[in-house]
């Protein structure tokens, strides 16, 4: 965070001991030390939320795409059952057409083959 090298810290904890004086030192040195840690796990947390943030919003994009191709698998789904459908109902007309416009004479003849 700050570029303090250890000469840097002895002076300012010279200082600190002649301005404060050596029996009140200890007590703010421990409170500077509280608040620091205090510090530090806020920093921590709002990390940790943001962190959390971004994760949630690549899952809600992720989630969202699922879903479409899935409504788009489903439609194609859809589309290819719906074609079959209508492909097998009108082969089994034309088929039941056939059967009906065979006049009964070749059905009977058919029949005979069949025995044959």
């Amino acid at each position: 965070m700050f570029d303090l090298g250890f000469s840097e810290l002895m002076v300012i904890a010279l200082v600190a001991l002649i301005v404060i004086g050596p029996e009140r030192l200890p007590r703010v040195a421990r409170t500077l030390g509280h608040l620091a840690g205090r510090l530090q796990r806020y920093v921590a947390d709002v990390k940790a939320d943001i962190n959390r943030e971004v994760e949630l919003d690549e899952l809600r994009k992720m989630r969202d795409s699922m879903q479409e191709a899935a409504s788009g698998m489903e439609s194609s789904f859809k589309e290819e059952l719906d074609r079959t459908e209508s492909e097998l109902n009108a082969a089994a007309e034309g088929k039941a057409g056939a059967q009906v416009s065979t006049p009964p004479q070749a059905a009977g003849s058919i029949e005979e083959k069949q025995k044959a």
